[in-house]
């Protein structure tokens, strides 16, 4: 399969702010397994560390248990934060239907303050179409209440 037969069939989710807040600020709120509880949901073993696994649990639905399994793959301090995240089980269609993706965090220095950019990355549809359409809206929240938490830290 060619690399644009591949992109045909995923979608990316992408969000593109900017903060007015210093990316130390951000980062802290990013890596604070405390704070994620805030803006995302509360973190299982989350540490900023390459290669630490974590997990997340959401509803469940069908077959799936609602576990939400995720491993850091690269951390650049106040940078980039990128780990996978995966859930879903194959006897699930729609909600809970197999997911294989990565979240990338990356924070950029601007006058302004930060620019902040979330890709959630590899969406395949039609599989994931239901996951892409929820989270599509759940991350603009989540992005929105990331920069109130990290406002809180003046």
């Amino acid at each position: 399969m060619s690399a644009a037969e591949l992109k045909a069939e995923t979608k990316d989710i992408v969000i593109d702010e900017v903060f007015p807040h210093v990316p130390e600020t951000i980062w802290k709120a990013l890596t604070s397994a405390q704070l994620i509880a805030r803006w995302l949901m509360p973190p299982t073993g989350f540490e900023a560390v390459e290669g630490k696994a974590f997990t997340f649990q959401t509803k469940p639905g069908g077959d799936w248990d609602g576990v939400i399994h995720c491993r850091v793959l690269e951390v650049v301090a106040n940078r980039r934060l990128v780990y996978a995240w995966k859930g879903g089980d194959e006897r699930n269609t729609g909600y809970g239907a197999p997911l294989d993706t990565v979240v990338t965090w990356s924070l950029t220095p601007v006058e302004a303050g930060t620019r902040i950019q979330l890709i959630h990355a590899g969406f395949v549809l039609p599989r994931n179409e239901s996951a892409y359409t929820i989270m599509n809206g759940g991350w603009k929240k989540v992005v929105r209440q990331l920069d109130e938490i990290s406002g809180e830290d003046k």
